[in-house]
């Protein structure tokens, strides 16, 4: 398998998850269970099975660890650690520093990030599994039955499977983008030079990161979408503070613009905006979102249903042959490692223990990691609202949090969505540098159906950012201290005057 650039990291890297010479086992009997994709979700039910004594066959096409490993989690948070450290450091003179102009060395930006990936990279290696007790089997597999599989010739008999395949980049029909050429998550990784212009092709979430990222690092970026804005998604105050944010770094928003064609010329490349505009660049990032994996698998042997977005599941993860469970990408709209890890963990219990845990249980937190990153858990309040909840939002600007301020990190806020009739949380947005981070507590809170008195009552180490949930909860508390309240209030006092 060629991973460019074909230096030391990367060989380190393909040694432990597409090891050359790489001898498949015989198949011995039927399996408890064969995982079909060695992503996030197939490496935990996998390795969780195995450890509960199941007898399990694992099977990758490409590479062990999947998007999250090699073209997703861990490279972008990399590049994106290393935009942060350029932009702190020009913004030393806000610190009392003799700010001066940063030179990023791309090169040694992205064999950092080739030699970090590598180092994790022994986690998810065939060797480790195999050590496990698993049969890793490294080759493309194709249902031929409801309980069968062949990977290279051979036939895997089995009790249970796991549809596990991920997704893949989505690549819009622009007339010419083929012939002019384009990089997407899965190749944006192996550049060695920077793009002096870079154009990038989506808002959402990855299109969002990298192009802060490699706006740090020194590239012209221009961000194109048919969105008015940026992560469309999210809560509209809290895309509004990273959209003002990309503008300050100097990215050029060409929102609510479609490109029509794409043309190669000595210029770069020119990408025709519908109307008369037109964009130059030297490379184009394409971020328009995920397809799921399902092609050249014999699904419709093995009778799994599948639709626009994947593998069609039920509550429990069932495939429409209940034989066969899918998770992960391939199946969820939650397309993040986190979610693929619980969908995991369901599919070991219900596939393999009799097990009935649902995914509509599931409490799920996202988080785009651009500065400041975007977290939310839960509902939004129009979802709330749609559902026949009266709801109450607060919210808290971090502008207003000594640790905020002290830090340097103003741009943001905290917002919980609250059921007015008995104070429970229903949803939580984070925004900040550190909300990635801060998510987790209003995630705990609401996977454990608290009120917002819980926040209030919790005390937090001052100071620290984290201090914005117990403001939140105060702020929730003090709308139970109605005038009737006011004046009871006082005339007990009055009497123990």
């Amino acid at each position: 398998m060629n991973l460019q650039p074909d230096d030391e990291y990367n060989q380190a890297l393909l040694r432990h998850v597409r090891p050359a010479g790489w001898v498949n086992p015989r198949p011995q009997g039927r399996y408890n269970l064969v995982v079909v994709g060695g992503g996030t979700a197939g490496l935990v039910a996998a390795m969780g099975a195995a450890g509960l004594g199941a007898k399990v066959a694992l099977v990758e096409r490409h590479m062990l660890g999947g998007d999250c490993l090699n073209f997703g989690c861990v490279p972008s948070k990399a590049l994106i650690r290393a935009g942060r450290a350029a932009y702190d450091a020009q913004q030393l003179g806000e610190y009392g520093g003799a700010a001066s102009a940063v030179t990023v060395d791309f090169g040694a930006v992205m064999a950092r990030m080739r030699r970090l990936r590598a180092g994790i990279s022994h986690h998810d290696s065939a060797q480790r599994f195999a050590e496990a007790g698993i049969d890793v089997y490294l080759g493309h597999g194709e249902f031929v039955s409801p309980t069968e599989l062949v990977v290279d010739g051979e036939r895997l008999r089995f009790a249970r499977a796991l549809v596990a395949t991920g997704a893949r980049a989505v690549v819009p029909a622009i007339v010419g983008l083929a012939e002019a050429g384009f990089v997407t998550n899965e190749t944006v990784f192996s550049l060695t030079t920077l793009p002096r212009r870079l154009a990038v092709i989506g808002a959402g979430p990855i299109g969002c990161e990298l192009a802060q990222a490699f706006r740090r690092f020194g590239s012209e970026v221009t961000m194109i979408a048919k969105d008015t804005e940026v992560l469309p998604r999210e809560d509209a105050d809290a895309r509004a503070v990273l959209q003002a944010q990309l503008v300050a770094e100097g990215i050029t928003l060409a929102l609510g613009a479609d490109v029509v064609r794409v043309e190669a010329g000595s210029a770069g490349k020119v990408l025709y905006l519908a109307g008369d505009a037109t964009v130059t660049v030297d490379e184009i990032l394409v971020a328009v979102g995920r397809a799921p994996n399902v092609e050249s698998m014999g699904l419709a042997a093995a009778g799994i249903a599948v639709d626009r977005t994947g593998v069609v599941v039920d509550d429990r993860l069932r495939t429409a042959n209940h034989k066969i469970f899918a998770a992960g990408d391939v199946c969820s709209p939650f397309k993040f490692t986190h979610a693929a890890d619980a969908m995991a963990r369901i599919v070991i219990q219900n596939a393999l223990f009799f097990g009935r845990k649902r995914t509509s249980a599931l409490t799920i937190p996202w988080a785009t990691y651009t500065d400041p990153e975007v977290a939310h858990v839960g509902l939004y309040q129009a979802q709330a609202q749609a559902r026949g909840y009266q709801v109450a939002t607060f919210t808290v600007q971090l502008s207003g949090l000594d640790r905020a301020i002290l830090d340097g990190d103003t741009a943001g806020f905290a917002r919980i969505v609250v059921n007015s009739k008995n104070g429970k949380l229903l949803g939580a947005t984070a925004v900040g540098r550190h909300a990635g981070e801060l998510i987790g507590e209003a995630t705990l809170a609401l996977r454990q159906g608290l009120r917002a008195s819980a926040l209030s009552s919790t005390i937090h180490a001052y100071p620290t950012q984290s201090e914005v949930w117990k403001r939140l909860g105060d702020a929730q508390q003090r709308t139970r201290l109605t005038p009737r309240a006011r004046s009871i209030f006082r005339w007990l006092l009055a009497k123990r005057r």
